[in-house]
């Protein structure tokens, strides 16, 4: 089994690091600084888009679609513009990208974007692709998922109460979404909405998924979600109420009763990046640990001098070499066998990678003292945004029920097959 990287891998994540500490990390003061000046926070950010220009120029831009042909779609008049990197080549790179986290999209590789783009690429049509996958992959708007509901459990998604009621030319739409991410911006232009069309057609037949563009009359932003207190500006998540929405039938993706379908065609690949971006923020959180305890002194000894340090270091970097892998094995077998074939490697690595970095994030903000739950060093808002991983894009519970029931189908252990949940697609905020 060999382990090394290939030519190809190491020449995309360097790159991406490279610009990243070149450019980026210059500017956090400038984003910072932007981000706190005026009379809001929802707003599009000169930083970013002076360095997205950048990268773009740089060939650094829209990576982490799979290679054309390796999934079929409807329409092929629109190509995807991207170098088209694999799941193991984009992985090294989200990882670098975790480690600075407006990093993602200057380099047009943010949620939920990316799973947008996805599933317009491969299921939508001629003219779905022109109005809003190319501004898209220009970076010029953006977008949102709308499928989590406050008043059912989405972890299970044919709770999904919203519904899309044909009449005429258009379909009705009426219910509430809540954490849907990316609202905030005011480049945010269209949503994908996951609803159901016929509620007495078999379990998995009833939703569809639909465009909704933002400016549609009864399209209501209820509220602004803070996450443990961080607004996430200007990205943010948000609540919004469709009331008798109207979007022509032609909005619909794919086909009527086709959400489920949708979503496992995008399976995976949402889910993994966020875990690749995960090992980064981990690798971000040890770095400052240890920078911190070798430069402050208690009781007459640097800190990283204390016995009970090196065990917490140790178990850091043997629990962040132990995702990776994990991590990179999954994305290996999503580029060899396919998301369905890798679906228990996914659902272990979702569990596994958040898990581990609130670990290291804690250890870490133990290491700064009362300085770790300031915003001084970052950790507190990086401990802020992976536990809520641990509930986006399915719940641990979900996933470690579809894994178990994986392990214990080995023996007959499962009665009825496994269950389509949101813990076995790629749903995303």
């Amino acid at each position: 089994m060999d382990f090394t990287f290939t030519e190809r891998e190491t020449y995309w994540r360097d790159r991406i690091k490279s610009h990243i500490d070149t450019y980026l990390r210059p500017r956090v003061g400038d984003y910072k600084k932007e981000m706190e000046s005026g009379d809001t926070r929802w707003k599009v950010l000169k930083v970013l888009e002076e360095e997205k220009a950048r990268a773009k120029a740089a060939g650094l831009w829209n990576l982490f679609m799979p290679p054309q042909g390796a999934n079929p779609h409807l329409d092929t008049s629109v190509e995807f513009e991207g170098p088209q990197l694999t799941n193991v080549e984009y992985a090294l790179c989200a990882e670098e990208m975790g480690r600075l986290g407006f990093s993602s999209e200057v380099f047009n590789c943010s949620a939920p974007d990316t799973g947008n783009m996805e599933v317009f690429h491969r299921y939508g049509t001629a003219e779905q692709k022109k109005k809003w996958l190319v501004p898209l992959m220009n970076g010029e708007i953006r977008s949102a998922f709308l499928m989590t509901e406050p008043a059912v459990a989405s972890s299970d998604a044919t709770n999904i109460e919203t519904r899309m009621v044909r009449d005429g030319d258009e379909y009705v739409i009426n219910g509430t979404k809540w954490w849907s991410s990316g609202l905030g911006d005011p480049r945010c232009k269209v949503a994908i909405v996951m609803g159901k069309t016929d509620t007495g057609a078999q379990k998995h037949q009833q939703q569809s998924q639909i465009i909704v563009p933002m400016d549609a009359p009864g399209v209501n932003i209820l509220r602004h979600l803070p996450v443990f207190g961080y607004d996430d500006a200007p990205h943010g998540h948000m609540e919004v109420e469709l009331k008798d929405v109207r979007v022509p039938v032609e909005n619909v993706i794919l086909g009527e009763g086709r959400g489920f379908e949708i979503a496992q065609g995008r399976l995976g690949p949402g889910r993994i990046h966020h875990c690749m971006r995960t090992i980064g923020v981990a690798e971000e959180a040890l770095e400052k640990m240890c920078l911190r305890l070798t430069s402050r002194v208690a009781f007459g000894k640097t800190i990283a001098e204390h016995s009970v340090w090196h065990e917490r270091i140790a178990r850091a970097r043997i629990d962040i070499e132990m995702t990776r892998l994990l991590c990179l094995k999954a994305a290996q077998m999503m580029d060899t066998v396919g998301n369905k074939a890798a679906a228990n490697e996914i659902a272990m690595i979702k569990v596994q990678a958040p898990n581990m970095a609130l670990k290291i994030i804690d250890d870490a903000i133990q290491a700064h003292g009362g300085g770790g739950v300031s915003e001084d060093f970052g950790l507190a808002s990086a401990y802020a945004h992976q536990r809520t991983l641990r509930l986006a894009d399915g719940p641990d519970e979900v996933h470690s029920r579809s894994i178990a029931r994986m392990e214990l189908g080995k023996y007959g252990g499962v009665r009825g097959g496994v269950e389509l949940t949101s813990g076995n697609l790629a749903v995303t905020r």
